[in-house]
């Protein structure tokens, strides 16, 4: 299946969820082809799919992720259609990314990589070092979870989810004494002034490819390839193949508290990775470094290490 050139009579269909940061990710994508290409914003249409994640985490607010069900959570509705031809690419963010895509599509174009940092955003202290025995920390991520508990078990932690308006009233309503949002997020809602401060990842790992956009496009379809190609970030493709094949060796999902960043240091790719029990009990951390086209190597590497010293009930819940 291929098209052409898109025109205000045939546009590029994108598709995204619905919100606010999905629409800005998807606004983000268009602005980039319009600039790439000289077309106009009617060459485009973002077309807004609603998926399982969507749907559940609205009826099951208050139920962890990982009993809902995690595989394509919040893709697979969009990738259905585009299978189906009802949209022509998809834009994701890729922290929500199963490491393989359905036979038919593929994802190799990435834009240039935001913060990679969580916000620790409270209204009664500014950074997680000022929180005291007791207090209570409220997250939907294991990974921020484990982290969390790993370093400060003396704090408790509740599940809190919901779009960014929705934690803040949780936050009002004395919910919880903190959370926390990606940087990269309220980088691109313009709400940054809503974090407190950033977390540097000496201290909390972040998600694998944390602050990164995917563009998903049908396997086949050469014309839109040729159209994403001027927008594919070559810093960004080396990164995520490290931070990605670490995840897929050992099996990762939203399920799994697993952190990683991979950054470009001169002509090395320096990873770091680390894998928790989900009560913060033990922690196993790696780091290496490899060339620049050695990534994926090195990510499948530290996740052979990572699990020839992980038990084999590491990632249990007790």
């Amino acid at each position: 299946m291929t098209r052409s050139i898109p025109t205000p009579d045939q546009p590029l269909k994108i598709g995204t969820r619905g919100s606010p940061l999905a629409l800005a990710q998807a606004n983000e994508t268009r602005a980039r082809l319009m600039a790439a290409h000289d077309l106009p914003d009617a060459a485009f249409e973002i077309v807004v799919i609603k998926t399982t994640g969507d749907d559940r985490g609205m009826i099951d607010a208050d139920r962890p992720l990982k009993e809902i069900g995690n595989k394509g959570l919040f893709t697979k509705e969009i990738e259905e259609a585009m299978l189906a031809g009802r949209i022509d690419i998809a834009v994701h963010s890729m922290k929500d990314m199963p490491t393989e895509q359905p036979a038919g599509l593929v994802l190799d174009c990435y834009l240039p990589r935001e913060d990679t940092r969580d916000a620790f955003v409270s209204r009664k202290v500014t950074r997680l070092a000022d929180l005291a025995a007791g207090q209570i920390v409220g997250t939907s991520s294991l990974r921020r979870r484990a982290q969390l508990l790993s370093r400060r078990p003396d704090l408790k932690v509740v599940e809190f989810r919901g779009n960014v308006q929705t934690r803040l009233k949780k936050l009002d309503d004395g919910v919880a004494d903190c959370t926390f949002l990606a940087m990269a997020g309220l980088r691109r809602l313009g709400m940054t002034e809503i974090a407190q401060s950033a977390i540097d990842p000496e201290e909390m790992l972040p998600a694998i490819a944390q602050g990164a956009i995917g563009i998903e496009r049908r396997s086949d379809d050469e014309s839109v390839a040729q159209l994403l190609a001027p927008l594919n970030d070559h810093d960004t493709t080396l990164r995520l193949a490290a931070e990605r094949a670490f995840l897929a060796a050992l099996d990762g999902s939203c399920e799994t508290p697993i952190a990683g960043l991979a950054l470009i240091d001169g002509s090395d790719i320096w990873l770091r990775g680390e894998i928790l029990r989900p009560d913060g009990s033990e922690r196993l951390f790696e780091e290496g470094r490899a060339p620049l086209t050695g990534g994926a190597e090195l990510g499948r590497e530290l996740a052979r290490r990572l699990r020839a010293r992980a038990p084999g009930d590491f990632f249990s819940w007790h």
